[in-house]
């Protein structure tokens, strides 16, 4: 928006909302990890953002120690000058940059230009100021891609090297993002050029020493999402992979998802219905789901194959006290034609990814979700 006020009111009704939500937690709780998200944290002027982190300072107990994890998306379009010095200041210590594609053509196709220039010197700001990490956010499947334009972006994020890599899968969902409509389908690449372009990817990141995390996540080797998936401690939400997947989420915003025990629960999507909640004294949660002890098996299932490549049905066994063979036999017999493909291992030790099946990771869990095709139509396509 271009209207000052509106900014304003919004930053007002979050404040009230981070007073409501903090009174429910205990104050001795620390919070390990703070992110700040919706793709363009930065839009707010230096003041707004002093502002944000004071009155979440005073809401929670921040974790103020060097161990903490202080993120912040970054859409260098609208950066201010000594922005990132900022950021440093008030403990930010990793920032994510909307990149998408370096190429002029596919940015002009979905009206997103800046130039390397201008990512390079938020790179050098970042690491000036002793950020611990800068992540690059890459998309493939936009229009006007092909392997041979993309490999062009990765040398250029190679001479760059960036500590991590995030590289998602366009999902062309018109209908839902009024963004999306003036995009020209006919220029997108196929399902197949798209596959083409993520083993191209991930062959040229590890051939470059990144190491592949795993389904969207590449990381230089001294990076802690390294360490945690060599020590067995990875985890993944629905916001990516990340070292602290015990940890309660609280989301905080318009739309934002929270994760509290056994339950998650989405603020209002609109501005206006999350503003108007909260004018009531209500928090503005519109829905929620309390996930039941089958539910918790499929997610550790699925926690597992993301994170480790694959799982020991002696071992989840042992866990869960259950025979995988029995409870998962539905499962197991989906699962059949994609190890008939090389996709994936399974005997009775358990079941094994295969190099060719991590570029289909996402469709190998999905098996294990036994609420995705009671809304299939409301997914995006796996590729």
């Amino acid at each position: 928006t271009r209207n000052a006020q509106r900014v304003r009111s919004y930053l007002v009704n979050l404040e009230r909302e981070i007073d409501m939500q903090s009174a429910l937690f205990d104050d001795s709780r620390l919070v390990q990890q703070l992110h700040l998200g919706g793709g363009t944290p930065n839009y707010l002027n230096h003041k707004q953002i002093w502002a944000l982190m004071a009155d979440l300072r005073q809401a929670f107990r921040l974790d103020e120690s060097d161990s903490r994890e202080f993120s912040v998306e970054i859409d260098p379009r609208c950066i201010e000058r000594n922005s990132i010095e900022v950021l440093a200041d008030l403990g930010f210590n990793r920032i994510s940059i909307g990149v998408q594609d370096f190429d002029p053509r596919v940015q002009e196709s979905v009206n997103r230009m800046q130039s390397i220039e201008l990512i390079c010197k938020v790179v050098e700001d970042a690491r000036e100021n002793q950020f611990r990490s800068v992540s690059f956010d890459l998309i493939y499947g936009l229009p006007h891609q092909t392997v041979e334009s993309f490999d062009r972006t990765l040398e250029t994020v190679l001479a760059i090297r960036p500590e991590r890599l995030a590289i998602y899968n366009y999902a062309h969902l018109p209908a839902r993002f009024k963004a999306q409509r003036m995009i020209t389908e006919k220029y997108l690449p196929s399902p197949q050029s798209k596959l083409q372009i993520l083993q191209h990817t991930i062959e040229k990141l590890g051939d470059s020493d990144y190491v592949y995390i795993g389904m969207d996540h590449f990381a230089l080797p001294g990076d802690d999402l390294v360490t945690a998936k060599n020590n067995g401690t990875l985890q993944r939400n629905f916001q990516g992979y990340s070292t602290h997947g015990g940890c309660d989420l609280i989301g905080l915003g318009t739309s934002a998802i929270g994760h509290i025990g056994n339950a998650y629960s989405q603020n209002a999507v609109s501005t206006a219905d999350y503003e108007y909640t909260l004018a009531t004294g209500t928090l503005p949660i519109v829905r929620g789901i309390e996930i039941d002890d089958d539910d918790q098996l499929r997610a550790e299932v699925i926690q597992s194959l993301m994170c480790h490549d694959g799982l020991s049905i002696d071992e989840f066994e042992l866990a869960h006290r259950i025979d995988f063979q029995d409870y998962f036999r539905d499962e197991l017999a989906r699962l059949e034609p994609l190890a008939n493909d090389g996709l994936i291992h399974i005997d009775d030790d358990g079941i094994q990814i295969t190099g060719r099946g991590r570029l289909l990771m996402r469709s190998i869990a999905m098996v294990f979700d036994r609420h995705l095709n009671e809304a299939r139509q409301n997914y995006s396509k796996a590729i």
